[in-house]
C-alpha cells in the first residue's frame, strides 16, 4: 500500500500541484504551484496539505513521523535547488512559514519569516550577503515574530523596546540604527522571552521549524480566524495548508523592496494597474501600515504618496517585468489578481497571487468589463460577483445636499458611508453593539486581532496604513466603509480620545466617515439610498436571462412596491393585509370589529374598513400593472390589534360607548396562551366568515376598478394557516360566492386564483388533498420552520447562539432553510401537489426567499418563484441565476 502524500513540492524545475487543488493545498499553495508551472520567478518550496493539519488536530497536536520524513525529503530538494543548506553556518537557507486555507483569509492566520536564524547562522547570512545590517535586522525581525506567533507574546513588548532604543539614539527610522543596536535589541528580546515565558528562545533551526509549523496549524483555530469564518459562512472543518518557502529578501538595501499590486483598481474596478511598495522592507511592513508605501506607477498615487518616486521610475526594468507578469496572471486566471512581490538586489520574485478582494461596485464593473473585453463569458461573470456584494451595493451614501463639517482626510480604502459613536478598541465596539449603539472603530492601524471589532462597528478609521493595509483589505471584503491613513489624526487610545483639526473628540462622540473619498466629518451626516449604476443594470439583466426562478417581493404598501419594482421584482409574492390595519385612521374601526358582540355589529365595523382596504389594493394593482399580486387574507390573531396602553383602552371605550371595565374584560377573554397556534389565519374565517368576505370584496372591487382604468390585474388570493383541505374548500366556496355577488353588482368580471400558504407540517404532509382545492401553494417557511422545530422565532434568539457556537446547529434555521427537515416537508408537498395538479403554481414567501442557499434549494426542487423583501430582490435574482448555472455544471 502506497504511503499517504502529505507534502507537495513547487519550483521552476518540478511542480506537483496546480490551481485546481485548493481543497488540498489551500489557495496559496495551489497558486504557488500554478505560477511555478507557468514559469514565473517563484522561490522554491513545498506545501504541507490541509489533510496534514486535520491529522495534526486529530493526533492531539502531534505530527506523524511520516509527515516529518516527507518534509525532510522536500527540504533537501530545496537545498539542492538554492545551493544553500538549512542550519548551515556558512551559507544558511532560510524559510518563510505561511498559512493557506482553501479560501483567502487575509491576516487571519499566522506567518513566520526568516526562519532558521540563530547566533551562528546570522553570521553565515552576514557573510553570504556582505551586509551586516541586513543580516542582524532579519534576525531581530525573526526573534520578534517567532516570540509573537509561536510563543504567544504580545508584539507591543518588543515594539516598545524598539521605540525606546530609537528614542535613545534620537532616530525615527529603524534603518538609522547601528548594527550594534540591532545586536543589543536581539539580546533584549531574548530576555523578554525568558522573563515572560520562562523559556529560552530556541536556537536549533529544526526545533524552530517544527514549532512554527505547529503554530501555523493551530492558528486555524485562533479567535480571529474563527470569527472570520463565521462572518463569511466558511466551514471550520477545512483546516489550513502550510507553505514552507525559501526566503527572498526585500530588506537588503535600496535595490530591494516588497509590494502588493492589483491587476485592476480594487476600489473602483477601473482597468488600471494599481499597487504600492516599500524599498528595503519585508512583506509585513506593507500590510502593517507602519511606513507609508510608495506608488508603483502614477495611476497608484494618492494624497499621501503623490510626492514619492514610483517603482516604474526607480526600477524601470523590474516594473516592466511586473507588467508582463500581471497581464499573464490575469489572463490565465481570468479574474482580477492580488499579487505579492519581492525584489532582492534588483531581481523580481512573485510570492503569491489570488483573486483580489474588491468592493461590491468594483466587482460588478470588473465582471461587466471582462465580458466586454472578451476575457470571460456572461455565465462566468455571474460567479464573479457574490450575492453579499450585491447586497452591499444597496447600502446608503451621504446626502450630497447636506452641509458637511469635514475635519480630516485619509485614503479612500473601502467605499460607503457610516456614522457612529467613536470607540478605540474592538472590545468597546462589541460592547456598544450589544447595547444597540452604532460605532466607528478608531485605530492607529488595525491588526487581525481587531476582526471582531470591525464586524461590530459600522466603519473603520485608521491613522496609518495604505490602500493595501489590513484595514483596507478586510473592510472591502466586509463591505464596510473605511478611511485609512488619516495622518493628521492624533489618537490617544489609552484615554479614549483623538485630536483632529485642533478639536478633541472623546469616546461616544459622533463622527461620520465616507470611504469612497476618504473623508472624516464631525457629527452624523444623513444618507440616501444607493443608485443603480449602468454596469449594475447590465449585470442584473444578464442574471435575469440566465435564471429560471421568478423573483417576487413581499410588499404591502405603494412605497415598498415601487422600490421592489425598481430593484427588479417580477411580482408580489406576499401582500400582508394586516399591515394595512395599523394606520391610525383604521385601527379604531378594526378594534370596533374585534369587540363587536354579534355579526351585525361586526359587519358595520367591517364596512368602515372596506374603503381603506379597497384603496390600498387599487394603488398596488395600478403599480403592478399585469404582474402577479399574491394577497394573503388576514393571518395574525386578533389580540395583536388590541389596545395595550390605558389611554388607548380609554379612547376605545369612548369610541364604542361602553365602560372601560368591559373593554378590559373582552380583551382578557381574547388573550391566548399560545397565539401563534391559536385563533388565527383561516381559523378566524371559519368563526367569522364576514372578515374574509370584506377583504375579498375589497380585492375584487379594486381589481375591477383597475381593469376599467385599462390595467390588467393579476390577482392571487391566499388563505393562510390551512391544515386540512376541508378548511380551504369551505373558505374557497365562500370566496367564490362573494365574488359572484360582486360581479353581478358591478356588471364586470375579472379573473383571479385561490390558493393557500403551506406553513404547517400537516399541510405539507396532506399536500395532495389540499392541492385539489388550490391553484397555487406558497410556502410560508417562517412559520413552517417554527412549527417543525417547535421553536419560537421571537424567543429562540436567547439560546440559538449556544446551538450554533457548540455546532449543534450548523446554521440558524430562520436564516437558511433547514433542507433535511423543513426542506423535506417542502419537497414532499411539491411532489404531492404536482401529482394532484400538475399545473399548480409553487413559490416561497418566507424570509428564506432572499437567502442564497435557500434559493438554490428552491431551484433544485423546481419551485416557480421566490419572494423576499424589496432590498433583497437583486440578491435573489443573482442567486437564482447562479443556481441555474450550477445545475448545468
Amino acid at each position: 500500500m502506497s504511503e499517504l502524500k502529505w507534502v507537495y513540492e513547487f519550483s521552476a524545475s518540478f511542480t506537483e500541484g496546480h490551481r485546481g487543488m485548493k481543497d488540498l493545498l489551500g489557495g496559496k499553495g495551489a497558486n504557488l504551484a500554478e505560477m511555478s508551472a507557468l514559469g514565473l520567478p517563484v522561490p522554491p518550496g513545498f506545501t504541507l496539505t490541509t489533510e496534514a493539519s486535520l491529522d495534526f488536530f486529530n493526533n492531539q497536536g502531534k505530527m506523524r513521523p511520516e509527515v516529518k520524513d516527507q518534509i525532510l525529503k522536500s527540504l533537501q530538494k530545496v537545498e539542492k535547488l538554492t545551493g544553500k543548506k538549512f542550519g548551515d553556518t556558512d551559507n544558511p537557507l532560510l524559510f518563510s512559514i505561511r498559512s493557506g486555507a482553501k479560501v483567502s483569509m487575509p491576516g487571519m492566520m499566522d506567518t513566520v519569516l526568516n526562519l532558521g536564524l540563530n547566533d551562528e547562522t546570522v553570521l553565515g547570512l552576514e557573510k553570504q550577503t556582505g551586509n551586516s545590517w541586513f543580516a542582524w535586522d532579519s534576525y531581530r525581525r525573526f526573534v520578534q515574530m517567532f516570540a509573537n506567533v509561536v510563543m504567544g507574546l504580545n508584539s507591543s513588548l518588543f515594539e516598545s523596546t524598539l521605540e525606546d532604543l530609537k528614542e535613545a539614539r534620537n532616530v525615527e527610522e529603524d534603518s538609522l540604527l547601528e548594527v550594534d543596536d540591532l545586536k543589543r535589541l536581539i539580546e533584549f528580546y531574548k530576555q523578554i522571552i525568558l522573563e515572560n515565558k520562562g523559556q529560552i528562545f530556541p536556537s536549533d533551526p529544526w526545533e524552530q521549524l517544527w514549532q512554527s509549523i505547529a503554530s501555523v496549524f493551530q492558528s486555524w483555530n485562533n479567535d480571529r480566524a474563527f470569527k472570520y469564518r463565521e462572518l463569511n459562512n466558511f466551514s471550520h472543518n477545512w483546516g489550513t495548508a502550510v507553505n514552507i518557502q525559501s526566503m527572498v529578501f526585500g530588506n537588503r538595501g535600496n535595490d530591494s523592496g516588497t509590494g502588493v499590486c492589483f491587476t485592476r483598481d480594487p476600489s473602483t474596478g477601473e482597468r488600471k494597474f494599481f499597487g504600492e511598495f516599500l524599498l528595503n522592507a519585508q512583506g509585513e511592513d506593507v500590510v502593517a501600515g507602519i511606513r507609508v508605501p510608495g506608488p508603483i506607477n502614477d495611476e497608484s498615487k494618492n494624497e499621501r504618496n503623490k510626492s514619492f518616486k514610483t517603482l516604474k521610475e526607480l526600477m524601470p526594468e523590474v516594473y516592466g517585468q511586473l507588467e508582463v507578469f500581471y497581464k499573464k496572471l490575469e489572463s490565465h486566471y481570468r479574474d482580477m489578481q492580488d499579487i505579492e512581490f519581492t525584489i532582492e538586489r534588483g531581481q523580481l520574485f512573485i510570492l503569491q497571487t489570488r483573486s483580489g478582494k474588491r468592493t461590491a461596485s468594483s466587482a460588478v464593473k470588473i465582471a461587466v468589463d471582462m465580458v466586454q473585453e472578451g476575457i470571460i463569458s456572461k455565465e462566468e461573470a455571474i460567479f464573479k460577483v457574490s450575492t453579499d456584494q450585491i447586497g452591499q451595493l444597496l447600502h446608503p451614501r451621504l446626502d450630497p445636499n447636506t452641509v458637511k463639517d469635514i475635519i480630516g482626510r485619509g485614503l479612500p480604502a473601502s467605499p460607503g458611508a457610516a456614522s457612529g459613536e467613536i470607540v478605540f478598541s474592538s472590545e468597546d465596539a462589541i460592547s456598544f453593539k450589544e447595547r444597540g449603539r452604532s460605532t466607528i472603530l478608531i485605530r492607529q492601524e488595525t491588526s487581525p486581532e481587531d476582526i471582531s471589532g470591525m464586524i461590530a462597528s459600522e466603519g473603520i478609521l485608521t491613522a496609518r496604513g495604505g490602500m493595501t493595509s489590513h484595514a483596507a483589505v478586510v473592510a472591502r471584503g466586509m463591505g464596510k466603509p473605511c478611511v485609512a491613513g488619516c495622518s493628521n489624526i492624533i489618537i490617544d487610545s489609552a484615554n479614549k480620545k483623538l485630536i483632529l483639526s485642533g478639536k478633541t473628540y472623546k469616546e461616544g462622540d459622533f463622527l461620520t466617515i465616507e470611504g469612497s473619498e476618504g473623508l472624516v466629518m464631525a457629527g452624523t451626516v444623513p444618507t440616501i439610498s444607493a443608485e443603480v449604476t449602468e454596469d449594475f443594470a447590465v449585470f442584473m439583466k444578464w442574471a435575469d436571462t440566465l435564471k429560471k426562478l421568478e423573483v417576487r417581493t413581499n410588499a404591502d404598501n405603494p412605497q415598498d412596491v415601487q422600490m421592489a419594482l425598481k430593484l427588479g421584482a417580477e411580482g408580489i409574492g406576499l401582500c400582508r393585509t394586516e399591515h394595512m390595519f395599523f394606520d391610525p385612521e383604521r385601527i379604531l374601526a378594526v378594534r370596533e370589529m374585534i369587540f363587536a358582540e354579534n355579526s351585525e355589529k361586526r359587519n358595520l365595523a367591517l364596512k368602515k374598513i372596506l374603503p381603506f382596504q379597497r384603496e390600498d389594493f387599487s394603488k398596488i394593482f395600478k403599480l403592478m400593472e399585469s404582474r402577479p399580486v399574491n394577497i394573503r387574507l388576514l393571518d395574525p390573531p386578533l389580540h395583536e390589534f388590541l389596545p395595550h396602553s390605558e389611554n388607548e383602552q380609554k379612547d376605545l371605550s369612548i369610541h364604542l360607548g361602553v365602560a372601560l371595565e368591559k373593554i378590559r374584560d373582552i380583551q382578557k377573554n381574547l388573550e391566548e396562551f399560545n397565539p401563534m397556534l391559536g385563533h388565527r389565519g383561516c381559523r378566524l374565517a371559519i368563526s367569522f366568515p364576514e372578515i374574509y368576505k370584506m377583504q375579498v370584496r375589497a380585492i375584487i372591487e379594486a381589481g375591477i376598478e383597475s381593469k376599467l382604468l385599462g390595467f390588467s390585474p393579476n390577482i392571487e388570493i391566499m388563505v393562510p394557516l390551512v391544515s386540512d383541505y376541508k378548511e380551504l374548500k369551505k373558505i374557497k366556496s365562500e370566496i367564490l360566492k362573494e365574488t359572484e355577488d360582486i360581479f353581478e353588482e358591478k356588471g364586470e368580471k375579472i379573473s383571479f386564483q385561490i390558493g393557500t400558504m403551506i406553513e404547517l407540517p400537516r399541510a405539507a404532509i396532506m399536500a395532495r388533498e389540499i392541492a385539489e382545492e388550490a391553484s397555487f401553494f406558497s410556502f410560508g417557511t417562517n412559520d413552517l420552520t417554527q412549527t417543525t422545530y417547535g421553536l419560537s422565532r421571537d424567543d429562540s434568539g436567547r439560546f440559538l447562539p449556544d446551538y450554533l457556537g457548540q455546532n449543534v446547529f450548523k446554521e440558524d434555521p430562520f436564516v437558511s432553510l433547514d433542507k433535511e427537515g423543513v426542506g423535506f416537508l417542502v419537497s414532499h408537498a411539491v411532489k404531492e401537489g404536482r401529482i394532484a395538479k400538475p399545473e399548480i403554481h409553487l413559490g416561497i414567501c418566507g424570509e428564506h426567499g432572499g437567502d442564497p442557499k435557500s434559493i438554490q434549494f428552491c431551484h433544485n426542487i423546481g419551485l416557480d418563484y421566490v419572494s423576499c423583501s424589496p432590498f433583497r430582490v437583486p440578491i435573489a435574482r443573482l442567486a437564482a441565476a447562479q443556481s441555474s448555472l450550477q445545475e448545468k455544471k
